[in-house]
């Protein structure tokens, strides 16, 4: 194998640009270790071999005579299966959509393929992306590339164990609840879920219409930003090399996050905020006064806007679904209208909380996942003490800033005792993601 699973996207395209290696021949590693790696980890449902090379070799030949797209000219990079891609099948990882082949691009993949972008494959997922651990899906669970017996995490499990694993150099995930950002965490890589809006979701498969976001999964921080850029129809940016300085600011609000933490957890991420104090950071306790009321709201709003969506399919064939979603799609239809309003009125409140904890703050840090990826199959697990529920914990500390549309980003931080990735997530200021990804390249140089 050659080493370029440890490169990043600019590294990669250096290397393209100074003849030391071509598209074709990165495209063709990662179509290698899919093929050695993707039957045990069943990180792609899809994999587009063929057309990738070809894709490929059009890249070479245009980089060789003088049409240059930019730094994702040439680099291969798989999608979520939510996200359409024309004369492809989109599944959503359920037998609900089989035989269902986009006619169209989704925007965000318009935008790669301007770009030069070689689209790899597209990668397993929770069913309809409806949960965090990527073990209910038509195809069989994504498994953790550390140990196949526990989850990758979800929904994008599939993505993040592809980027992991070197299966392809970035992806493309979606987050209603921290579906980015917990699989990023559990497999050591690193995932953003940008400011509310600024990534286009037209051509994805909603779950939920007003928490969805989409966003790169990536193996740093300057990847994540290049994506980010190309995402949204923007140029990518130049980036600038050297260390970063980490200056000002940072609130932990500690009360109701850190509140339920797997000990390994909490003891890696205390030595993170060490570091960062190390480094140059001044941390700051804040307080969310409402935290506590996050999963009560999330589920009023986020429940209800998937079973308005699902009702037809549901309807038509409910046995295509598997057992746990369609249970979570049919109780969100007996949610009331008044409910749904309160819950609305509820995210305000907790929008304007975060915009208060952030005064004077670059950004609030917290762990990503509050606990280990749990093994695949698992209802309950075991934390300091006392039974809780796998998907409220791993909801936890990211479905608040679903709701508040604020960025978040998660980098990797090290890991626990037991030997699995840590991740740190940043929140920034609404609509502050170019500022949080400089911050954030500043904690990275500081936490890997």
């Amino acid at each position: 194998m050659n080493s370029f699973a440890a490169l990043s996207i600019t590294a990669l395209g250096k290397r393209i640009r100074e003849n030391e290696t071509t598209s074709e021949a990165i495209t063709a590693d990662c179509l290698e270790r899919i093929a050695e790696g993707n039957a045990q980890l069943n990180a792609f449902i899809t994999v587009l071999g063929d057309q990738a090379l070809a894709d490929a070799r059009d890249a070479d030949r245009e980089i060789r005579g003088g049409r240059d797209r930019g730094p994702l000219h040439g680099i291969p990079i798989s999608l979520k299966d939510l996200i359409d891609l024309a004369g492809t099948p989109t599944t959503a990882a359920s037998r609900v959509r089989q035989g269902s082949i986009a006619r169209h691009d989704a925007l965000v993949v318009t935008h790669l393929k301007s770009a030069g972008a070689v689209l790899i494959g597209k990668c397993n997922l929770h069913e309809f992306a409806y949960g965090t651990t990527s073990d209910d899906s038509a195809f069989g669970p994504v498994r953790h590339p550390l140990d196949p017996t526990r989850v990758a995490g979800g929904s994008s499990g599939g993505s993040a164990v592809a980027v992991a694993t070197g299966m392809s150099v970035a992806s493309v995930g979606t987050d209603t609840g921290g579906s980015i950002r917990i699989p990023s965490a559990l497999c050591g890589v690193v995932g953003l879920k940008p400011s509310h809006h600024e990534v286009s979701c037209a051509g994805v498969v909603p779950l939920s219409w007003s928490l969805d976001q989409v966003g790169p999964i990536t193996r740093c921080v300057d990847d994540a930003r290049l994506l980010f850029e190309v995402m949204r129809g923007k140029s990518a940016p130049l980036l600038h090399d050297g260390p970063a300085r980490l200056r000002g600011r940072l609130g932990v609000p500690r009360s109701y996050f850190l509140d339920v933490l797997d000990n390994d957890v909490r003891t890696q991420f205390e030595d993170a905020i060490r570091r960062l104090q190390t480094a140059g950071a001044t941390i700051d306790d804040v307080w969310i006064p409402h935290a506590a009321d996050t999963p009560a709201v999330y589920l009023h709003i986020q429940a209800p806007e998937a079973a308005a969506y699902h009702a037809p399919a549901i309807e038509r064939h409910p046995e295509a679904y598997s057992p746990a979603v369609r249970l979570r799609l049919e109780a969100g239809r007996y949610l009331l209208a008044e409910d749904y309003v309160r819950a609305q009125r509820g995210r305000d409140v907790l929008r304007r909380e975060v915009d208060a904890a952030l005064e004077g703050h670059a950004a609030l840090v917290l762990p990503t996942v509050a606990i280990p990826p749990p093994p695949i199959g698992a209802a309950e697990v075991e934390v300091s003490g006392s039974k809780e529920a796998v998907r409220g914990l791993m909801l936890r500390l990211t479905q608040l800033f679903n709701l508040t549309g604020h960025p978040v980003i998660s980098i990797p931080s090290g890991a626990h005792a037991q030997g699995f990735p840590s991740g740190v997530q940043l929140i920034g200021p609404a609509g502050g993601t170019e500022r949080l990804l400089e911050l954030a390249r500043a904690c990275e140089q500081q936490l890997r």
